[in-house]
């Protein structure tokens, strides 16, 4: 099963390599001068700052080129979540859980490194039109705004 997964992760990633990149203002992406790696230690500090909690840091770039992935940048998704937010969410629709926990994303692009998200509000916003659920995503929104900027 781990395998499939991983080699449908890697199919994926192989096609959208001939797919042109959408614009979105569902994106929230920040350039910074940090290193790639001091980006990641400080995106960590930012989290925990900001009373969330980093549940655990995928090192994509370093998974896909173990399994022979021609793939040259770098990237760490960082899985962070706050359990008062998570469970206000979840009462509002157990079936957003698919979409828990929010990721924030380190990574490198033609050398520049990026710190980016997909906005919590905009994406919750089209699997629910709940207003309590609008309100917390909106908050939630608003402090990895914070964590990014604090992190950048």
């Amino acid at each position: 099963m781990k395998t499939l997964c991983l080699t449908l992760l890697s199919l994926a990633i192989a096609l959208t390599a001939f797919a042109k990149p959408k614009e979105s203002s569902m994106y929230l992406i920040t350039d910074t001068d940090k290193t790639f790696e001091q980006a990641v230690q400080d995106l960590e500090a930012a989290v925990q700052a900001h009373g969330f909690g980093v549940l655990h840091i995928h090192d994509l770039g370093n998974t896909l080129r173990k399994k022979g992935a021609d793939f040259n940048e770098d990237c760490k998704v960082l899985e962070v979540c706050n359990p008062q937010e998570a469970a206000k969410v979840l009462s509002v629709d157990m079936r957003l859980n698919m979409a828990l926990p929010c990721r924030i994303s380190v990574y490198t692009e033609n050398g520049q490194t990026k710190i980016g998200v997909i906005k919590p509000a905009q994406m919750l916003a089209g699997l629910s039109d709940d207003p309590a659920l609008a309100k917390v995503a909106q908050a939630v929104e608003a402090k990895i705004e914070q964590m990014i900027a604090a992190a950048k």
